[in-house]
């Protein structure tokens, strides 16, 4: 099997080691390890009954209870089978001006969905060693262009500052912020530009539901956008893209208040944590990273790395190869629970 673009192919890991995939713990996706919470489990049993029949094609209960909580007109807002799929429409758009901006190391599906519309592709790399990122765009063209960025920044965990990103939605014709993993950021110190969407009918926002509440395989997403746009995108697309028991999923997890507050809880304690612990391993150099994930710095190859781990330990990270700026020389790793730190900051420690 071809080596994944992506975290979180157990399957890809275990055959690696001949052992199920089961056993492996898996540090290369960025899920929450607290869940899927019980309030997901229970909607998913109460909407089994429901499998004979097809989702509402509009998704109007699951569109109004997401608006809801964005303080938002249900018009604006349109599920999908994931961000992925989302970022798929987006990319076709995108794919339609002149020139898309990518600002680099960036997260690989960008690339998929701009190359599959044909998109003129121009990069732009920031300085992601420091604390208080920023990049400068320069020279740009006087034809229609648009840009496509996450926030957090996915591989590093940087957070992008409003104050970095609004002045994009004056320069560019189209603006795509991913923002699957802004839940993991304290209310407080979030940078979501959704407050602004009203405004600027050239936004374009991603969301995620399946990292923040642990449902990757359930596949939901959203995407926040005026409604013109979101009209058009759904007639692009295949009907009933969301599954009922996903819809039913969604809407009880955004109301799951204590589940949100043992994640937060959670995640301040076991990220700085694991942070310290591997910034006390020889060769290694974690980054401060605002997300659920940590990019390090590695003197071993991490490719090596990571079968080293895999074979000896059966746990799986995530390698950088599929970013060429990063090369063999960084990996990143998911937070999860204390002990499963702990797990990993010996292993490593060993190797």
């Amino acid at each position: 099997m071809k080596r994944p673009l992506h975290g979180g192919n157990l399957v890809w890991a275990a055959k690696q080691i001949g052992c199920p995939a089961s056993s492996i713990m898996d540090f290369s996706a960025s899920i929450n390890p607290l869940g899927p919470p019980q309030s997901a489990l229970t909607a998913i049993q109460e909407a089994l009954n429901s499998l004979n029949h097809y989702p509402d094609p509009n998704y109007q209960e699951l569109r109004q209870a997401l608006a809801q909580w964005h303080n938002l007109s249900a018009e604006w807002v349109l599920p999908g089978n994931g961000a992925a799929e989302l970022l798929t429409w987006a990319g076709r758009q995108l794919a339609e001006l002149n020139i898309t901006y990518l600002i680099t190391p960036a997260f690989q599906d960008y690339w998929r969905t701009l190359q599959g519309f044909g998109a003129k592709i121009e990069t732009h790399g920031f300085n992601w060693q420091d604390l208080d990122p920023v990049f400068t765009l320069k020279n740009l063209p006087r034809k229609p262009a648009g840009i496509i960025i996450n926030n957090p920044h996915n591989p590093t965990g940087k957070l992008w500052k409003k104050e970095t990103l609004l002045p994009l939605l004056e320069q560019f014709k189209l603006v795509v912020v991913d923002e699957a993993f802004m839940d993991f950021v304290p209310p407080e110190q979030q940078q979501s530009l959704i407050p602004w969407v009203s405004q600027y009918p050239n936004l374009v926002i991603v969301r995620s539901l399946t990292k923040f509440y642990s449902l990757p395989g359930l596949r939901l997403g959203y995407a926040i956008a005026h409604p013109d746009r979101l009209q058009q995108w759904q007639t692009w697309r295949d009907p009933w893209c969301v599954n009922s028991l996903a819809a039913a999923a969604g809407i009880a997890v955004i109301q799951d208040r204590e589940f949100e507050q043992q994640t937060r809880e959670w995640l301040l304690s076991a990220q700085p944590t694991l942070f310290q612990g591997l910034l006390e391993i020889s060769d290694l150099n974690p980054l401060v990273s605002q997300a659920n994930f940590l990019l390090v710095e590695t003197g071993l190859p991490s490719s090596q790395l990571q079968q080293k781990l895999l074979h000896k330990h059966r746990i799986l990270i995530r390698d950088c190869l599929s970013f060429p700026e990063l090369g063999d020389r960084y990996f990143r790793v998911a937070v999860r629970t204390q002990a499963e730190n702990q797990q990993l900051i010996d292993a490593l420690k060993e190797i």
